[in-house]
């Protein structure tokens, strides 16, 4: 608290980012969702070729590289592209554009109980009134539930975060009919992990208030560049252009933007990418399944894993980081008995498999 700062920022609770090795700390980690494979070999090259002199000149604005590399992958038009500095910048506009209208109406924003953390910072900081729709007790998404319930929008994570679980495509459309007044937001920030992956920019057609939120920091290993984009009508988009520039006209640096094309281009590369890193989390699971370990089928890169009772999710945790592995725990009610484990390279798996393995025999033996 500060007699300097205003209401909003005395009032809100920041969001807390998954921990970040010191420098020179080894660790395996697996506790943020990062790709453990490098970017594409187009990146270096990009990297390798870029004109630094292009520096002293500001960016392009809309960073037309990245959006006509998401519009031809995506056989989208430009015009429904809009690219921000992460996605979590570009939920945040989505927020503030779509959703702020709630401090007139006193509607909610629907979400779901168990997603990603910072939608309830963006609801504190934007002052909108929130509903958290619970989920089953499998952690499923019943699309009946956001149907007939009052609201000023939706967001869902599709997958969801830390559950892991997805939704199909007939689910959001469900969604979107019973809510044509409200911005539908998608954030599909896990989505390319899913084995059968079916985007729902496939539904943006059939429904203008469709908002689909992704990412280049998961599937295209660029968490370090922070580029995110949204893919929507060219009418919602118009809306974000004009929250972005009231805020930020250049989100996207030049070096950016030329890493941002070059990686979404290479889809052959990203392809593999995926499907390796879909073989180590199946790995990883049955292997965790045979130690006793409950958890959905998972959607993204990341199991949501409950361990067997001999020992506490908090105590493996607290275990795994004294040797090294880092992996998420949530105190909240609710998941505070499970771990979220980042799925890494097959030998970092194999680690701490290992490990996990072996915390389980000294619990059992003491």
């Amino acid at each position: 608290m500060s007699k300097y700062w205003n209401k909003t920022i005395n009032e809100t609770t920041p969001y807390v980012a998954g921990e970040q090795p010191k420098a020179g700390e080894k660790v395996i980690k697996l506790n943020t969702n990062e790709n453990p494979f490098p970017p594409s070999p187009a990146v270096a090259k990009a990297i390798a070729e870029f004109d630094a002199s292009q520096l002293r000149l500001y960016p392009d604005t809309n960073a037309t590289p990245i959006v006509n590399a998401i519009s031809e992958v995506e056989n989208v038009k430009p015009s429904q592209v809009f690219v921000g500095n992460g996605s979590d910048e570009v939920l945040a506009l989505c927020f503030q554009t779509f959703f702020e209208k709630a401090c007139d109406t006193d509607l909610p924003v629907l979400t779901p109980e168990f997603s990603y953390s910072f939608y309830p910072v963006y609801e504190e900081f934007y002052r909108i009134r929130p509903k958290k729709i619970p989920l089953r007790e499998d952690f499923r998404l019943d699309p009946s539930d956001y149907k007939g319930v009052p609201n000023c929008g939706i967001a869902i994570a599709n997958p969801n975060a830390p559950t892991s679980r997805a939704i199909s495509l007939d689910d959001i459309a469900a969604i979107c009919s019973a809510n044509p007044d409200s911005v539908v937001l998608i954030d599909e920030a896990y989505a390319y992990f899913e084995e059968n992956y079916e985007t729902a920019v496939s539904l943006l057609p059939r429904f203008p208030n469709l908002c689909v939120v992704r990412t280049t920091s998961k599937s295209y290993s660029l968490a370090g560049i922070r580029i995110g984009y949204a893919i929507a009508s060219e009418e919602l988009i118009e809306g974000l252009l004009r929250a972005r520039d009231s805020f930020n006209s250049y989100p996207i640096d030049r070096l950016a933007q030329a890493i941002g094309a070059a990686a979404i281009s290479d889809t052959e590369y990203h392809a593999k990418c995926r499907e390796e890193l879909i073989k180590v989390r199946k790995y990883t699971a049955d292997e965790l399944k045979s130690l006793g370990f409950e958890m959905p089928e998972s959607s993204a890169n990341f199991l949501f894993a409950k361990p067997p009772v001999c020992i506490s999710a908090e105590t493996l945790y607290k275990n795994l980081r004294a040797k090294g592995i880092l992996v998420r725990y949530f105190s909240t009610p609710g998941i505070n008995d499970r771990l979220r484990i980042s799925i890494g390279t097959k030998d970092e798996m194999e680690e701490f498999i290992r490990n996990v393995r072996e915390e389980i025999a000294n619990v059992k033996n003491s």
